[in-house]
């Protein structure tokens, strides 16, 4: 793809990035029958190929972008299914965060959208915030059939309130920064990411990882100092704010790296393993970078991590046919696919897939609260598929994805949560 970028602008790293990625492009459209709002519109600027004409466009001139523009951009969801079909290894994930982060500092949103925004970066990365939030707002999800679906904000908040629990479970103290040992001899010593939305809506699954990793002779250590990835408020173009929640998750972790040995730092949420795997890439022009790129190395799904710890079940068969959900920053973001099944497959589970895998539910970090109505459609289409498969159970490692998918009438699991199970944890509370 030819560009027409000036060495001034190219003089700028994140341009110059954005140049390397656009032209690599060789527009096949190979990425077209995999976007999924392709699939749900069939307009070409709401798919990979149209968006990369766009925000080559946007950024050449230098200019605020057209309201269209930011449009087609704010609808895409960032699933990376084209990453995972591009013949040339387009790396669109960079070209669009970065259109992200120039649509936030230069494009005047509506007040009300702003507001929401700011709102969601505000509270979502913080535990605390996030819990007396959805306290303070419980009283109102009886109310939420009453805000108007063909009103933009209506709709939002609608479905900000549709997605809430119905109760919250309680604070849990594994989510603390502590050390919890290994049983019997220790075969290794990782850092586990506590996160932030998960502590308050699934407490249960890093509760999981801990008694399975240490069953399995790992002494997990949860780092003072270590929070939020960052990646929810990176897809909201908030890049400085994304960075400063990196920076402090690998200052948390650098301090682990020098005392002990730290043989992994294990993610839980697939959405959250995908952006520390790439603070390589973001600290690339910072002094921070032979850190972050060292904590890049170090990342792992808790799936890829167990993959090579010989798991073994200790209870027998469960007699369960599993519907894999594979979320879409584990498959495409960190390209892992076989592990989860595997792991489910060995603990006792018929495992089944459904059809269409590679699309997205919907969920997408705060797509589902800012794009209400396209994640809607992709939720109803995933579930349908979902539940085609004749399965009783649907195992999905990405909390997004779990919260997307739990109006369904199937119960929604992590991996790790039936893995623990069949090696001796406590049975899923869902189930």
């Amino acid at each position: 793809m030819q560009t027409r970028f000036t060495p001034t602008q190219l003089a700028d790293p994140e341009l110059a990035a954005c140049n390397q990625v656009l032209r690599s492009c060789v527009h096949c459209g190979f990425c077209t029958a995999t976007c999924p709002t392709f699939v749900l519109f069939g307009d070409e600027l709401d798919s990979p190929r149209g968006r990369i004409y766009l925000m080559q466009e946007m950024l050449e001139s230098g200019a605020p972008p057209a309201p269209e523009v930011v449009l087609h951009i704010d609808r895409c969801l960032s699933c990376l299914s084209c990453m995972t079909t591009c013949p040339s290894g387009v790396h669109y994930m960079h070209l669009v965060d970065y259109a992200r982060t120039y649509i936030e500092r230069t494009f005047h949103r509506p007040a009300a959208e702003r507001t929401l925004r700011a709102v969601l970066a505000t509270m979502l990365p913080h535990p605390s915030r996030f819990r007396l939030a959805l306290l303070a707002a419980r009283g109102l999800r009886p109310l939420s059939r009453l805000f108007p679906k063909r009103h933009r904000l209506g709709a939002q908040l609608r479905a900000m309130l549709e997605l809430m629990p119905a109760s919250l479970p309680a604070r849990s103290a594994t989510d603390a920064p502590r050390v919890h040992p290994a049983q019997g001899r220790r075969r290794a010593r990782v850092a586990l990411l506590a996160g932030c939305a998960q502590q308050v809506l699934a407490p249960s699954i890093n509760e999981a990882a801990v008694r399975l990793l240490t069953r399995l002779g790992i002494e997990v250590v949860v780092a003072k100092g270590a929070g939020c990835c960052g990646a929810l408020v990176h897809h909201l173009g908030r890049h400085t704010d994304a960075l400063d929640a990196a920076r402090r998750n690998i200052a948390a972790w650098q301090a682990e790296i020098d005392g002990p040995d730290l043989d992994a730092i294990i993610v839980t949420a697939s959405g959250c393993g995908t952006m520390v795997k790439d603070y390589g890439f973001l600290f690339r022009n910072a002094p921070e970078r032979e850190a972050a790129e060292s904590i890049s190395a170090l990342a792992c799904d808790i799936s890829e991590f167990l993959s090579g710890l010989g798991y073994e079940p200790t209870r027998p068969p469960p007699g369960v046919r599993l519907a894999y959900h594979a979320a879409c920053s584990l498959q495409h973001g960190q390209r892992i696919t076989a592990e989860p099944k595997a792991l489910l497959a060995r603990a006792g589970f018929t495992v089944v897939e459904p059809a269409e895998p590679h699309l997205c539910c919907g969920s997408a970090g705060t797509y589902n609260l800012l794009q209400p109505e396209i994640a809607t459609r992709l939720r109803a289409r995933k579930l349908a598929h979902l539940e085609e498969t004749g399965a009783t159970v649907i195992a999905a490692g990405n909390i997004g994805c779990i919260t997307q998918l739990a109006s369904g009438r199937l119960p929604v699991v992590h991996p790790v949560e039936l893995l623990d199970w069949m090696a001796g944890g406590p049975k899923p509370a869902v189930l």
